[in-house]
């Protein structure tokens, strides 16, 4: 279910991981319940289809899926905050637009 490359995938309301101990990495826990949250705020599909369109443009823009990936808004504030393990208590709506 883990695309190779990648240790984690959420798709609302689950987070699938690569290895059963990954369960155990609280930093990488917390990007994905970032994943959650932002899912969750565009209602799902809405997450999935501006995913797709914003992933197209960076890719067009920077010529490599890596880079493409890496500079999406989500990934952006996910990878800003994972450490913070508090985060999301204090995360307001729609966050992940300052990271546009």
């Amino acid at each position: 279910m883990v695309p190779k490359g990648f240790v984690g995938v959420t798709l609302y309301p689950f987070i699938f991981l690569k290895r059963e101990d990954l369960k155990h990495d609280a930093e990488l826990i917390n990007h994905e319940k970032i994943h959650l949250k932002q899912q969750q705020e565009l209602l799902i599909v809405f997450f999935f289809l501006f995913y797709l369109i914003e992933w197209t443009v960076k890719f067009l823009k920077y010529r490599n899926k890596f880079l493409a990936y890496k500079n999406l808004s989500f990934e952006r504030e996910a990878y800003h905050n994972q450490e913070n393990l508090y985060y999301l208590e204090n995360r307001k709506f729609w966050t992940f637009l300052n990271y546009i």
